[in-house]
């Protein structure tokens, strides 16, 4: 087994990059990105491989506490540094401490803004009540929270996003750790503390760097509970209550957990689901849960999610293309879902003002040439027959990136962020077991992915007939 993220590795995904960027920036050169979004790419993909390979390499030597100590505090200090940084740079760049285009982000504020104001009986009826969605009501609440204790300070909440995003990291550690062993789970944290998305959404007004964060406290508790030799109630109840958060989030998300939840409980080959009757425990749990579950609100936006699959996509599609997007129509759910977790593709051309994703850039990169130790993750969990031991982390993934992949947001860098802490875990243990034989393998992979990011700007400029 790899112990760390080798240096052989991270040169290659940085030639690639750095290949790809130019090859792009050349034969596009009237759509090239400015400057300054072009060394930004360079910075994020150059800091994650030689800092992910240097560290997990480093710090694999140190206790665990140390280690602990190491990961949050890095992870602290890049999200801080970014979150104030940013807050100026946004108030030169558009007047507004918002990023370029901001709607959701001014959309929350405001409504936070309004409510801190007002009693808590009209903060209930506004965001549970027929105003808004159950599963956009969330966020506002813990934002007027906030507003109500430390004042509509818009630098706060940011500053409360670098905390639970450096927590997010120490977490995913502790939870890979017991599922894929130490070295796996160090290598995983050592990823989530230096992937650049992560880092660039606690500077954000969006419950993203939240929603992160209960979905992997979920996925932890969920596994505690399903290892722990008996069964205590808070131990029952508190993954369950998680687990139901998510729904006031994202729809997709609260689904993804339950079933998650359900797969592990049926399937997973944990020695104490064997003990006492625990498994069949849990099982009358969840069926009480969900008869709970089945009549009320949220039921019902999981059954509007799942029926109108179809009529969303093409609705999405269609609106692209009446915006001058002419081959969207053809980014279908069975083109996209093949490629759905290295998805979505790095932006390297300045089209459309879209400066959220040219900064991104370097960010979704990763997840392109990432993807490679995904399928390798899955083969060998096959191959050695632990699959049953990673039910949890690949049924969440799975399920989630599944249910994006039939909706009109499947190529969407923001509806697919949730899926990164499970691909981080799958990213490491695919590394840890790489042989002669998969690593072969690497070679025609970094081809495609040069193409795949110059195919992205072909079709991202030929789509709206500028070629």
């Amino acid at each position: 087994m790899i112990p760390f993220f080798p240096k052989q590795i991270s040169n290659r995904a940085i030639i690639v990059y750095v290949t790809a960027l130019a090859a792009v920036s050349i034969v596009f050169m009237s759509y090239a990105m400015q400057f300054g979004y072009i060394a930004l790419g360079l910075l994020w993909v150059i800091g994650f491989f030689y800092l992910v390979s240097s560290c997990s390499k480093v710090w694999l030597k140190v206790s665990d506490k140390t280690f602990v100590s190491y990961l949050f505090w890095t992870a602290f200090v890049l999200r801080i540094i970014w979150v104030i940084a940013s807050y100026f740079f946004y108030i030169q760049a558009t007047g507004i401490p918002f990023e370029f285009q901001a709607r959701d982000s001014l959309g929350y504020h405001g409504d936070a803004e309004w409510l801190a104001g007002e009693p808590w009986s009209m903060t209930g009826a506004y965001l549970f009540g027929n105003y808004i969605g159950i599963s956009d009501s969330g966020f506002p609440f813990y934002l007027t929270i906030i507003y109500k204790i430390f004042g509509t300070s818009i630098i706060i909440p940011r500053i409360i996003n670098a905390l639970l995003g450096a927590w997010t990291c120490c977490v995913v550690y502790r939870l890979s750790s017991r599922t894929f062993g130490e070295e796996v789970g160090r290598m995983a944290g050592v990823m989530m503390v230096f992937m650049p998305n992560l880092i660039i959404y606690c500077g954000y007004h969006l419950k993203e760097t939240l929603m992160l964060f209960l979905e992997v406290a979920f996925m932890e508790r969920a596994d505690a509970m399903i290892r722990s030799k008996s069964l205590s109630f808070l131990g029952v109840l508190v993954p369950s209550l998680i687990a139901g958060s998510l729904f006031f989030f994202r729809t997709a998300l609260g689904s993804a957990a339950l079933f998650a939840l359900s797969s592990a409980i049926l399937i997973s080959s944990a020695p104490a689901m064997k003990r006492n009757g625990k498994r069949v425990a849990l099982i009358a749990w969840g069926v009480f849960a969900l008869m709970v579950f089945a009549g009320g609100t949220i039921a019902s936006e999981v059954e509007s999610l799942w029926e109108g699959r179809g009529e969303n996509l093409l609705k999405k599609r269609t609106e692209q293309t009446l915006r001058g997007n002419q081959w969207a129509q053809y980014a279908t759910a069975t083109v996209m879902a093949p490629m759905i977790t290295v998805l979505p593709f790095a932006t390297m051309v300045n089209v459309d003002e879209q400066y959220a994703q040219q900064a991104k850039s370097g960010g979704n990169y990763i997840r392109n040439f990432m993807g490679f130790f995904v399928f390798i993750a899955v083969f060998e969990a096959i191959r050695r027959k632990r699959w049953r031991d990673f039910v949890l982390i690949g049924a969440f993934v799975a399920a989630y990136l599944g249910i994006v992949a039939l909706s009109g947001f499947n190529n969407s860098e923001r509806f697919l962020l949730p899926g990164i802490p499970g691909l981080v875990m799958m990213w490491a243990y695919g590394v840890s077991t790489l042989r002669e034989k998969t690593f072969k393998f690497l070679t025609p992979w970094c081809v495609i992915v040069f193409v795949m990011e110059f195919a992205w700007a072909y079709f991202k400029l030929g789509s709206r007939g500028i070629l």
